[in-house]
């Protein structure tokens, strides 16, 4: 399965410790080198920084061959995470910027970002869903409230 992420997912999974989720999902992840870059840039926060320092081998970065110029609309770790998954044929994007998340469904990719990854880490019982959202509330991380509450839901104690 080809898997390639953008910033904003690892960025957060990082933040929450929760990181170590996407091996466990998927084995290896793919990210453009526009990804790695904004994750090593100064305002990364420092402890994504401190992460990438001993990158996981887990953690793949590709560099994209041929740019698809109709994506230039998108910022460029969007563009190129849409331009990798076209060349290698992923699998899953994991995307949660709306303008990304639309164009590439509108490709025909599967998509999934932050908050679907902790559902799937719950249903595989990776972790305690309410625990890591109360992290993830911690953070800048925006979310609607009615999504938020519905997956919260799912994981009430019965």
């Amino acid at each position: 399965m080809i898997v390639i992420a953008d910033t904003t997912p690892i960025n957060y999974l990082v933040l929450i410790d929760q990181i170590q989720i996407l091996p466990k999902l998927f084995g290896q992840i793919v990210i453009p080198q526009a990804v790695l870059r904004e994750l090593q840039s100064t305002p990364a926060p420092d402890k994504v920084r401190q992460w990438l320092t001993t990158c996981p081998d887990w953690l793949v970065v590709k560099a994209v061959q041929q740019a698809d110029l109709t994506l230039t609309i998108l910022d460029e770790r969007e563009g190129e995470v849409i331009s990798l998954a076209q060349e290698l044929k992923a699998d899953l994007l994991i995307l949660d910027e709306s303008r990304g998340r639309q164009t590439a469904r509108s490709r025909g990719f599967n998509i999934t970002g932050t908050i679907g990854l902790l559902d799937r880490a719950g249903a595989q019982g990776l972790i305690d869903v309410p625990a890591t959202i109360a992290r993830l509330r911690q953070t800048r991380f925006r979310i609607s409230p009615q999504l938020l509450e519905a997956l919260l839901d799912r994981y009430k104690p019965s």
